[in-house]
């Protein structure tokens, strides 16, 4: 009888420290952090219009596409396929890409398509591409939308991202919402 009198205090206490103590503690750090730790949102005409740590679907052709996602962009299921370059339904996918991705770039061959291009990261939720996966969108986002291919390229490099340490990396949202103001 002690025993079990002493299981449902430390029952209790554990329940009053992990669901009420705990979240009560990390709600109030996030109060002090930057935009109430409700993420790095990008407002446009003080709207918001995306979150720039996290990968969203962009589709049209006249928007520069970002990585493939694992879990089509819902950041509630963030997670990778875990099928490895053996898997037949990995490569499967991966060659589907590849296909969709000439279709709407013919003026590119297989082998210069970046890999982030057809690849899903870790989280399925990446809001980055290379500055290579830019660039080789910029002849198509130009032609549809009418304008100068050398004025899309710089708009795309001046986009790159340096890091200290890590490669070069372009966020696509960013670089979307700039594109929208480009005339």
């Amino acid at each position: 009888m002690k025993t079990i009198f002493s299981l449902i205090k430390l029952t209790a206490v554990t329940l009053i420290l992990f669901a009420v103590i705990y979240p009560l503690a990390i709600y109030g750090i996030a109060q002090i952090a930057p935009n109430q730790g409700k993420g790095e949102t990008l407002l446009v005409n003080g709207k918001v219009v995306g979150y720039q740590k996290i990968g969203q679907k962009f589709d049209k052709s006249n928007y520069f596409w970002g990585r493939p996602s694992a879990v089509d962009y819902n950041a509630t299921g963030s997670a990778g396929s875990n099928k490895g370059p053996s898997n037949a339904e990995y490569l499967a996918l991966v060659q589907k890409r590849i296909d969709t991705f000439l279709v709407v770039h013919p003026y590119l061959k297989k082998a210069e398509i970046p890999a982030d291009m057809v690849t899903a990261s870790g989280s399925g939720l990446d809001p980055n591409i290379s500055p290579q996966g830019a660039l080789v969108q910029v002849k198509r986002v130009a032609k549809e939308r009418n304008l100068a291919e050398a004025k899309v390229k710089a708009l795309v490099e001046s986009k790159i991202n340096t890091a200290v340490v890590g490669p070069e990396t372009v966020n696509v949202l960013e670089l979307n919402v700039a594109l929208d103001k480009l005339r």
